[in-house]
């Protein structure tokens, strides 16, 4: 019989138990291949759909319509997702969504072979896409904190976002050179892996404990705005990173950028969208060595800083070389803020609500995301793709030091590993 996770970090040993290698954890290795194979597919539909859709219509608002496809979903169901997440079987809820992922880029792979893609059919997979993200994001976000100990939780959160980083490595690296072959094969690489992630989220060891069914109501939610209102440095955490990728993201131009400004073609364009991973995944290694348990809150905004100073060297640099190393620091900085706010979120929520709170999170991420991509092809459209990212850097350091003044508590957050739920 599988041994039963433990309900909530509250019940594990503190932060001077010692740390067992992560792999013993039951579940943790399913998990992160699951994760991996999922993060992997993901990216490389990115470049498949960035560079399909910019080659129909040359248009950067053609490019901001695609990260609103994908947000609008999102934003209608994340909600209503969290309430099932902390209700239903948040497994079968990750599979079922795994599968549709799976067979939408199936179904894309068979119209690009045929050659009878057009833009709308994009903007519906990217929609159905987003629909299925928004009930199996929070789900997965509350497996990690069910699989591992409290004291375990940086160095497995670091672990999980060094492989969800080399996945951002190679997946658009690869998407790129298989753009070659055409977008078909890119879409029945993507659906092959969503494939994989469906049969490691299988075999995740979680016991599925039911709960009393609540019907969905605004009350649940207003539950959950005030568990946040009462914690200023997890709703600081949470709308820091918002506000910075809602106006610091360069991704939704790097398709401009490789055709028309660096003139760099599709593997050019793969190499910019892995750059960022790359960073993050130095930077998660570094994580995995020396966690971050000390003066968390200091290192996440200087971090969010440096994210918006990388931004502005990648609007103004016209050389290839210096564009990857200004993506690469970007990425490096976006983890520590990722680290931090995932211990915050998932290590401080009941589990109870973890459900609903992760849906909350990953509303505020998928909004920084999606909405960033289409407020930059929407600047773009009148300020140009370069005054466009030149803009969201100058904006992010504008936040970072705003958010300072007004979330005192998260500047003053030292340790991660002593964090238990309220």
């Amino acid at each position: 019989m599988p041994p039963s996770p433990l309900p909530s970090p509250a019940h594990d040993a503190g932060p001077s138990a010692p740390s067992l290698p992560l792999h013993r954890h039951p579940g943790l290795v399913a998990f992160l291949c699951a994760r991996t194979a999922s993060s992997f597919s993901g990216c490389v539909q990115a470049v498949a759909v960035g560079w399909q859709i910019y080659a129909l219509t040359h248009s950067t608002t053609a490019l901001a319509l695609v990260g609103l496809a994908q947000f609008l979903p999102m934003a209608g169901l994340l909600l209503p997702a969290g309430h099932a997440a902390d209700h239903f079987n948040r497994r079968l809820i990750a599979v079922t969504c795994q599968c549709i992922e799976a067979f939408s880029a199936l179904f894309m792979a068979i119209a690009a072979f045929g050659g009878w893609t057009a833009p709308w059919m994009i903007y519906t997979m990217v929609m159905v896409f987003g629909a299925a993200r928004a009930f199996e994001m929070p789900c997965q976000q509350t497996f990690l904190p069910s699989l591992v100990p409290a004291h375990v939780f940086p160095r497995a959160a670091a672990v999980s976002s060094s492989l969800f980083q080399a996945a951002a490595v190679t997946g658009p690296s690869l998407g790129g050179l298989l753009y070659g072959a055409g977008a078909g094969t890119c879409y029945l690489v993507c659906a092959a892996g969503f494939a994989c992630a469906c049969m490691g989220t299988l075999r995740i060891r979680l016991i599925h404990a039911p709960r009393p069914r609540v019907p969905l109501s605004l009350a649940t939610f207003v539950e959950v705005m005030h568990f946040l209102r009462a914690r200023p440095d997890m709703l600081g955490a949470i709308s820091l990173d918002l506000f910075a990728v809602l106006l610091g993201g360069a991704t939704a131009m790097l398709p401009v950028y490789a055709s028309d400004i660096l003139h760099a073609g599709p593997l050019g364009l793969g190499l910019l969208r892995g750059a960022p991973a790359i960073g993050a995944v130095l930077c998660s290694l570094v994580l995995i060595w020396k966690p971050l348990n000390r003066h968390a809150g200091r290192h996440m905004f200087v971090a969010v800083a440096i994210f918006g100073v990388a931004t502005v060297v990648f609007a103004l640099s016209r050389s290839m070389a210096v564009s990857i190393i200004a993506l690469a620091v970007l990425g490096a900085a976006d983890v520590v803020s990722v680290v931090v706010r995932g211990a915050l979120v998932q290590l401080r929520t009941p589990d109870s609500m973890r459900g609903r709170v992760s849906a909350v999170n990953m509303l505020f991420i998928g909004s920084s995301n999606q909405l960033g991509e289409f407020e930059s092809g929407m600047v773009a459209s009148l300020a140009g793709p370069v005054g466009a990212v030149l803009l969201g850097g100058v904006g992010t350091l504008l936040i970072t030091a705003g958010w300072i003044r007004m979330f005192p508590t998260l500047w003053h957050l030292d340790r991660l590993d002593d964090i238990t739920p309220d």
